[in-house]
């Protein structure tokens, strides 16, 4: 595994790979990985011939309340964990590297996917994450990148900005893993206490009921919103939108998608579960 901290480093290590007509892969990453991001690489490996994996915190993607310094950074055990999966190429650049002229110099902004749902509570999140994802995407230019679909909103965000800046890349979107409770595998879940993590299981139980539980995008919802407070957590949101393009519904008759966010203690978890005809092919 090569590891490179700058972009012309990165330019030098792909192009033997480019000139041999390989099929690269892209995987980017904050660190502190977990099984989630393991699976992404090794979805990575299915396909392309070689793999790029990043691990850069994004300064610009942290809000006010949100403690950049405080991000956990496992360095070590990411790098054992990626040497053992077979990544070709290890991209962990600096700040300056990635925003050579300041964080903010150049901003990438997408518009209407990025209303409501996280952004109503996380301000300028997905211009940060747009702006970095097309850095990163320039900059290793990979012919598959690949994401969760944990992460849903994120997700459809990067497809948008991927076809609206024509940039020719395939972006594949993940399935959830999840532990053996349904919980949804998270960094986040680090900070729960024994109680809690509990507690958090109960997210994914909400969502499964509440789309048995109603018959129109508002019932669904409404749904969500009693069985995330009956297990214990307490909702931020719980909305119903298209599956794919995040577009707002008025009912069931298509791909859809119920999206939730719920606090367990000073833990923030994100949750969804794509449901009726054609699911998951957004």
């Amino acid at each position: 595994m090569v590891i490179v901290r700058t972009m012309e480093q990165l330019r030098e290590a792909l192009g033997p790979m480019r000139a041999s007509g390989d099929r690269i892969a892209f995987v980017p990453t904050m660190g502190n990985l977990h099984p989630g991001h393991m699976a992404l690489v090794e979805e990575a490996r299915r396909q392309g011939d070689r793999v790029v994996v990043s691990l850069f915190v994004n300064p610009a993607q942290f809000g006010p309340e949100e403690d950049y310094d405080a991000y956990p950074r496992t360095w070590e055990a990411d790098r054992e964990r990626l040497l053992a999966a077979g990544v070709d190429v290890l991209l962990a650049p600096t700040v300056e590297a990635v925003y050579p002229d300041g964080v903010g110099a150049v901003t990438v902004m997408v518009d209407e996917v990025t209303e409501g749902l996280c952004a109503a509570t996380r301000p300028g999140f997905f211009t940060g994450v747009a702006t970095v994802v097309t850095k990163l995407l320039c900059a290793v230019q990979p012919d598959v990148a690949v994401f969760g679909r944990k992460d849903y909103q994120q997700l459809v965000t990067i497809r948008r900005l991927v076809r609206n800046l024509h940039l020719p890349v395939a972006v594949e979107g993940a399935p959830i893993v999840r532990e053996a409770d349904g919980l949804a595998v998270s960094s986040r879940n680090n900070y729960l206490d024994a109680a809690q993590r509990r507690t958090a299981a109960g997210l994914y139980r909400a969502l499964q009921e509440a789309i048995r539980s109603g018959d129109s995008p508002d019932a669904v919802a409404a749904a969500a919103h009693r069985q995330i407070t009956a297990n214990g957590l307490e909702p931020e949101y719980a909305e119903v939108r298209r599956g794919g393009d995040l577009a707002a519904v008025t009912d069931l008759n298509g791909p859809r998608v119920l999206l939730a966010a719920a606090h367990v203690g000073g833990t923030r978890l994100i949750d969804n579960l794509e449901f009726g005809p054609e699911a998951g092919d957004g």
